[in-house]
């Protein structure tokens, strides 16, 4: 089964973040784990006042200052437990209070999860899960991407990965999911089917597909999938090395490092293109790794806790593109976010590169997760990002240096982002060069 990022995040691997309206209609809003930027905590307890048993003296959990705020929500609580009429599980009614908790702050990349939830997700932007290996987006017909699955907003297969079960069932790009396992996705969400199509390796889900308007039954045998988050190759008679990053999964960055390597010292390109379009983030910590490949000085970015003073992060040694004689360009548009946009930001707030396309989507948060025992976990916004000149780009984003848009109707063998960076770095116009996929 890319929320990056997380989560999430596409997709069985990470939810893919699909387009939102606003300041910038051009940005997509992108929902839950491998769409956020993720720092991993240990396991941890909430205990504000939701600990089971009856409310005495001193109410288990909520301190002496909150007695009274908590007080309603005690009486309706115990209430509830003595008086409903209807059958009761009182672990579900602490998750669904728990789940309020996170509603009420109106931050959707904070929320609860279920223990399956919670582990989905972080097997998704740690890159590896059971799954089918496809890559999913919530489309609206003319191409934005959307949140609630419709008439109009389908849920359509975007990428299948080489070697997965879903490609060996025979899956296509463009097939559209009406339906799991017989639960039909309308009305639901990206990050409520993806669960639903992950599973244990050797079960089999069957998806009800449409295909060019005709409907079609594939059952899948799902397995152990992990997802390929780095491509690259080289371009522009080989001067150029490209690298195209999809997720900030923990796997990213090593996986980044080999290629790198491979472009500057075997293949010894004069000049690289990093390539972060519609990638939606993941690990901050592999933010941090993958701008040090290309940054020897700091800081990189800068982190602030709510109580706290900006930190500055500083690069790791021994990165293997760190020579400013190797010219750099960054790509970036939209659906460019989180994680993504740190080393956009890192690259371009130190002259090291020039960023290239469109407006990025502007997420300047950073969530830990920690872990309920027996009542699944959460995410929170625990701290925000700062570009190296110490700004807050939230719900704003990157402007690149150079914009470049791209009409609708692009011919599909073309792409004017990568031939402008391409000229850009070269000094040559390059039209109709192979497209990585």
């Amino acid at each position: 089964m890319s929320q990056t990022e997380m989560i999430a995040p596409d997709q069985t691997a990470v939810p893919w973040p699909p387009k939102r309206r606003g300041r910038n209609p051009n940005r997509s809003l992108i929902y839950l784990a491998a769409l956020l930027v993720v720092a991993i905590a240990g396991a941890a307890l909430f205990v504000s006042g939701f600990t089971l048993g009856r409310l005495q003296a001193a109410t288990p959990g909520t301190s002496d200052s909150r007695q009274q705020l908590f007080s309603p929500f005690w009486d309706a609580y115990n209430d509830v437990a003595a008086n409903y009429v209807g059958e009761l599980d009182e672990s579900t009614l602490v998750q669904g209070a728990i789940k309020g908790v996170f509603s009420a702050l109106d931050d959707p990349y904070s929320g609860y999860m279920t223990e399956e939830e919670y582990r989905n997700s972080l097997s998704g932007i740690s890159g590896e899960f059971e799954g089918i290996g496809a890559e999913l987006a919530t489309v609206e017909p003319e191409g934005e991407r959307c949140a609630t699955i419709s008439v109009t907003c389908r849920l359509t297969v975007t990428r299948v990965l080489r070697d997965s079960p879903a490609l060996a069932a025979g899956l296509q790009v463009d097939d559209v999911i009406v339906a799991v396992d017989g639960v039909a996705t309308l009305d639901s969400s990206l990050e409520l089917v993806i669960p639903q199509i992950r599973g244990p390796k050797g079960s089999t889900v069957v998806l009800n597909l449409e295909r060019a308007g005709a409907p079609l039954e594939l059952p899948i045998v799902r397995n152990v999938i992990r997802s390929e988050h780095v491509r690259s190759e080289v371009l522009a008679e080989g001067r150029v090395g490209y690298i195209k990053v999809t997720n900030f999964s923990s796997g990213a960055a090593s996986d980044l490092r080999e290629q790198l390597r491979y472009l500057v010292e075997e293949r010894g390109v004069s000049a690289l293109i990093l390539d972060l379009r519609d990638d939606p983030g993941g690990y901050v910590d592999a933010a941090r790794r993958i701008a040090s490949e290309f940054q020897a000085e700091g800081p990189l970015y800068w982190e602030q806790a709510a109580d706290g003073a900006p930190v500055p992060a500083q690069p790791e040694p021994d990165g293997v593109a760190t020579d400013p004689a190797l010219r750099m360009a960054v790509l970036v548009n939209g659906g460019t976010a989180s994680a993504s946009e740190i080393v956009a930001a890192a690259l371009q707030g130190s002259g090291r590169a020039v960023l290239v396309g469109q407006q990025t989507f502007g997420k300047g948060t950073i969530q830990e997760w920690k872990e309920l025992a027996g009542a699944g976990g959460y995410r929170l916004s625990v701290r925000k990002w700062l570009t190296p000149d110490q700004t807050w780009t939230h719900e704003t984003g990157l402007t690149p240096d150079v914009v470049v848009e791209v009409p609708a109707e692009t011919d599909p063998a073309t792409d004017p982002v990568l031939e402008r960076a391409i000229e850009l770095l070269t000094g040559a116009t390059a039209l109709k060069l192979p497209r990585a996929a």
